[in-house]
């Protein structure tokens, strides 16, 4: 059988029964879709309860809900007729998305979702549900590896360098990096990115009491620490 007469004959099955729609295919299609929402918002309460940004997106999140069921759609819409899968890789190709993508998890996030479309449309259930337990296992353990601590960015303003040693001891017990040191004539200006396994602040005021500063800043920082 030629080329030819394999397309010839694909595209007449796919039209053969009802326009290519049959009972099997409905069932399937109905079944792969209603996993498709359950395991999106499955994949949307993660994001929400793991999220480590500092602005929480709710319509990134919805997203993630119509991103793997339009995924597992156009997966079924693809294997059921070679016409409309040609068509499906034109169209596709012009297309230009140019939103943006801050952190890396949320990019970890849509390629979840979409590949669970298409694994739940090849009707490889077992697959899609040990892939939402093992990334689930994953995004769970980093996440409490990541929260050990809150970062902070300390920025003290003083006169003089009497008080450098005195800042440093007081911070004996965080784990710190001196970032900037800035003199301007008898001012200084002293920028530390240290690392607080606790929520209390108290010691903005200790240094805060010490003679010459002016002013104690502390800003947290949506970064992270290796090791």
């Amino acid at each position: 059988m030629s080329i030819r007469d394999y397309f010839k004959k694909t595209v007449w099955e796919s039209f053969a029964a009802n326009g290519g729609i049959t009972t099997d295919f409905v069932i399937n299609a109905v079944i792969a879709m209603a996993a498709a929402v359950l395991l999106g918002f499955v994949i949307y309460k993660v994001y929400g309860l793991f999220y480590g940004g500092v602005v929480y997106s709710a319509s990134f999140a919805v997203t993630l809900i119509g991103m793997t069921v339009l995924t597992c759609m156009l997966t079924l819409a693809i294997s059921s007729n070679i016409v409309i899968s040609l068509g499906m890789v034109g169209a596709l190709s012009i297309v230009r998305y140019r939103t943006a993508i801050k952190d890396p998890m949320d990019l970890l996030y849509l390629f979840w979702s979409i590949s669970i479309g298409i694994t739940l449309a090849a009707s490889l259930y077992v697959l899609a549900a040990l892939t939402m337990l093992v990334m689930i296992l994953i995004v769970f353990v980093f996440y409490h590896k990541r929260k050990r601590g809150v970062i902070y960015i300390l920025i003290v303003h003083y006169d003089g360098d009497a008080a450098d040693d005195e800042i440093l001891r007081t911070l004996s017990k965080f784990r710190y990096q001196v970032k900037s040191k800035t003199i301007r004539g008898d001012t200084r200006e002293l920028t530390l990115e240290l690392l607080s396994n606790r929520n209390g602040t108290a010691f903005m005021d200790k240094i805060n009491a010490m003679e010459g500063v002016k002013d104690v800043n502390l800003i947290q920082y949506n970064g992270e620490y290796n090791g």
